[in-house]
């Protein structure tokens, strides 16, 4: 890699004809990954791109007058300290909240490498060309805040954020959720069964691991052939499986790791307590993304857990 002080004129304008090109294309991305879900957010990115497209051809022209018609190609990974970008393929499905905040942050970035970039330089001439570059980023990055404004008005991003929420409980909640609830309640009765049957800490251990990782594999692949998401909306299945299965074994195993404790009895109470502390997170979780009144699903949630610890007990003391 190179430093970008070492850059001569013609490698920095370059740079900046591939930095605009990949800028597009990016916003473009972000437009087709958004266009079922988020049309109005779609045609930001859009115009957006266009922007983008202009200022392109903006750099290609004063190329031409200043070097000629060959462009070197000249990349962000290859200048140190340039502002890289991640790929949008690795960031689907796209979150309407993240689109945004990156694309603020890509405009922003860019109008403050080239202002740097301008104050660092000695020579007119380059301090002229990087003094222009800056001033087109900081262009662009006032003509995305008019896009922005004029194509989601307080009602259209109220509504997408809106549709943006739904889409996490479906995609996130539901899921977690669901794996949560299951590896919280029914690994109660084999755990505390194992206790009481054997009054060995080792031995509840043993079983509430068994059924903590048998409950977190069963759930995953329920939740990922329960559907494939095209229908529901639901997305990736394999997101989902992967976030039920890991939330059903965080659900069992709370109470599964203080039977680690030598001592029966105080290994016991400490399990009980994690129990508690459990369900009440199953109950805010319920009241905060589900809509549920607090009471009712703390009447809910706690009624569930303690049939299924009433049944461990029962089992076996017997």
């Amino acid at each position: 890699m190179r430093n970008f002080s070492d850059l001569t004129e013609r490698e920095i304008l370059a740079l900046a004809i591939g930095a605009e090109e990949e800028d597009g294309r990016i916003y473009l991305d972000f437009a087709e990954g958004l266009r079922t879900d988020y049309p109005a957010s779609a045609k930001v990115f859009t115009d957006m791109a266009a922007e983008e497209n202009e200022h392109r051809r903006w750099l290609i022209d004063l190329y031409r007058e200043k070097f000629g018609e060959h462009i070197p190609l000249i990349r962000r990974q290859d200048v140190r300290g340039f502002v890289a970008r991640k790929p949008v393929w690795q960031t689907q499905p796209l979150r309407l909240e993240l689109v945004r905040s990156q694309a603020e942050q890509m405009e922003f970035e860019a109008a403050r490498f080239y202002r740097q970039a301008a104050t660092r330089s000695t020579d007119a001439s380059i301090r002229k060309l990087l003094g222009d570059l800056a001033e087109a980023e900081a262009r662009h990055e006032h003509a995305a805040e008019r896009i922005m404004q004029e194509n989601l008005p307080a009602s259209v991003r109220e509504e997408e954020d809106e549709a943006a929420r739904r889409m996490f409980v479906l995609r996130v909640i539901q899921p977690g959720l669901a794996g949560l609830m299951d590896g919280s309640v029914s690994t109660l009765a084999p755990v505390f069964a194992a206790a009481f049957a054997t009054q060995s800490s080792w031995d509840a251990f043993l079983v509430g691991l068994a059924a903590t990782i048998g409950a977190g594999i069963s759930m995953g692949f329920a939740e990922a052939l329960s559907d494939n998401g095209s229908l529901t909306g639901r997305g990736a299945p394999w997101i989902r499986g992967v976030i039920c299965g890991l939330m059903t074994m965080l659900g069992g195993i709370g109470h599964t790791v203080p039977f680690l404790l030598p001592n029966f009895y105080t290994a016991t109470v400490l399990a009980v307590v994690v129990v508690v502390v459990e369900l009440a997170i199953i109950t805010w979780i319920r009241w905060k993304y589900m809509d549920t009144p607090p009471l009712s699903a703390a009447m809910q949630v706690g009624f569930g857990g303690i049939l299924v610890f009433g049944t461990g007990i029962l089992i076996g003391a017997s």
